[in-house]
């Protein structure tokens, strides 16, 4: 599996007279993880949304290299898998139905959510509407990790999962990591995360 790198160098973010992020840095390789701790409205959701390319900066710059390939923005999005707490799903479609969706839009066999459904104990039949929170965030992580991505975003990975679903989201984090894969993970508290290898704080 090629090395992987991301670094993101003086990111700064406002919105309108309010600053987010302030001239942040960091860097992660392959099997690390970065951790983004800090309170709520301290610009960790924001981070990870620039960090995808989901967002842009005002300043700075990110940088993602594979093999010491810098990736284009489009190749980055592509590998990157992103489990935050505002992603929703289809209300009236079932799991198996917004997996199968999510699996068609990135190009995979529309079968190929069934084994990670499986994997987070998810009611493959039940629609999003009729979820739990905790099956909801199983979801996210599904939606996450179905396409197999280089780079884990994670914002409050473990928010609202019973401790079996907790478990099951460290294994998967675990085998991301230990196959090269590398991840951020976001929290307003200290978490105990594998292979820790950089830490940011954020603060209000």
């Amino acid at each position: 599996m090629p090395v992987a790198r991301l670094a993101f160098e003086g990111l700064s973010r406002r919105f309108d007279r309010l600053v987010v992020l302030d001239r942040v840095s960091g860097e992660v390789e392959s099997g690390g993880l970065f951790a983004v701790r800090g309170p709520n409205g301290s610009g960790k959701s924001t981070l990870l949304r620039c960090l995808a390319g989901l967002l842009a900066p005002d300043r700075g710059r990110v940088v993602a290299e594979e093999d010491g390939r810098a990736l284009a923005n489009d190749e980055r999005r592509r590998r990157v898998g992103l489990l935050a707490p505002d992603i929703a799903f289809y209300d009236e479609l079932s799991v198996s139905e917004n997996l199968e969706l999510v699996a068609r839009l990135r190009g995979l066999p529309p079968a190929s959510g069934r084994a990670v459904a499986e994997r987070l104990g998810l009611p493959a039949a039940r629609p999003w509407r009729a979820l739990s929170s905790g099956m909801r965030q199983r979801l996210r992580w599904a939606f996450a990790v179905l396409h197999r991505p280089r780079l884990l975003l994670l914002d409050e990975p473990f928010q609202n999962l019973d401790d079996d679903g907790e478990r099951i989201a460290r294994a998967l984090l675990d085998e991301h990591l230990e196959n090269g894969g590398l991840a951020v993970a976001a929290s307003p508290v200290s978490l105990p995360l594998p292979r820790i290898s950089g830490e940011l704080r954020l603060d209000r």
